[in-house]
């Protein structure tokens, strides 16, 4: 399906891939298909001037300016105070296999009739926060993560920043997805699914978040024209991921087949983000990628005749 890069050279390499409805087939008397689309696979090389001002910039930095106009410097959650990310959660504690609460939808948002995105695995926020922004009558936006105190300091940044269409839920989108988004007044017009926990071991694969009953969820809950985009840095997760929504393919389309202003390549892998803002992890693998060449390149210049 699609020609393996060593990830261990190039960290930086993601994948991206878009699933969206066919429009307006569903709303005929036919049953309702779902299209889909395909992802594509980036390869970013620095300059060595770009890996020196890299190295000069620490991660979080980096990801400071990519969202410095959130201006969010200031706003500090006492309740959590600086958040020490836990990077790996297994879902199958049974902590966390209660299904979510599910909020008051008008008391959350100003119009909860709005079409809605949802970000499953949506960390901090940022990403999501800067896409609110800049929609703050188009769509409505909701954050579903693991963590708690994740979710916590992002209601508390959308509290401070005084947004009414977006709101993060802590939840296990495996065992919460279909619950929430069945008593939603509005219609499901996006989900993406950015960088999941790999869970490299093959003992771990079943704490994958894309497995088979979260993606007939989706499928199931999306409206006509809606669309699913998935992004991984680790190429194995991406084409696993891929595999489960290809095996949706009777309500599924490739968007590639479908419109041809989006560039992918011979694969289907999208060579743009269509998002137009990196999340964090896009920044973290890229920085990571571009230590590496530099080491790399380092290595060439000492050892060069």
């Amino acid at each position: 399906m699609f020609s393996a890069v060593p990830t261990s050279l190039y960290p930086n390499v993601v994948q991206k891939f878009l699933l969206i409805t066919p429009p307006a087939v569903a709303l005929s008397h036919s049953p309702p298909f779902r299209h889909l689309r395909r992802p594509h696979c980036t390869i970013t090389v620095c300059s060595p001037s770009a890996v020196t001002e890299l190295q000069e910039i620490r991660s979080p930095e980096l990801v400071a300016r990519e969202y410095a106009d959130l201006d969010l410097s200031d706003k500090f959650c006492k309740e959590v105070g600086h958040v020490r990310i836990r990077q790996h959660v297994n879902p199958l504690r049974s902590s966390l296999m209660i299904p979510a609460e599910v909020p008051d939808w008008n008391e959350v948002y100003e119009d909860a009739k709005l079409p809605l995105m949802v970000d499953i695995g949506s960390g901090s926020g940022r990403f999501l926060m800067w896409l609110a922004k800049r929609n703050p009558t188009f769509r409505n936006y909701l954050g579903l993560e693991i963590r708690p105190k994740l979710v916590t300091r992002a209601n508390y940044w959308v509290n401070e920043l005084a947004m009414r269409n977006i709101h993060f839920v802590f939840a296990n989108a495996t065992i919460s997805f279909k619950q929430l988004i069945s008593t939603y007044p509005g219609p499901l017009m996006f989900v993406s699914i950015l960088c999941p926990d790999p869970h490299f071991k093959k003992k771990h694969h079943k704490r994958r978040v894309v497995q088979k009953p979260l993606v007939e969820s989706v499928v199931d809950s999306l409206m006509p024209d809606g669309q699913v985009f998935i992004q991984s840095d680790v190429l194995e997760v991406a084409i696993d991921m891929r595999k489960y929504f290809d095996a949706k393919l009777d309500k599924l389309v490739h968007v590639n087949s479908i419109d041809t202003n989006m560039l992918c390549d011979t694969e289907g892998w999208l060579l743009n983000n269509p998002l137009g803002i990196r999340t964090e992890r896009d920044i973290h693998a890229e920085y990571e990628g571009a230590r590496i060449y530099r080491r790399m390149y380092q290595k060439r210049r000492l050892y060069s005749g």
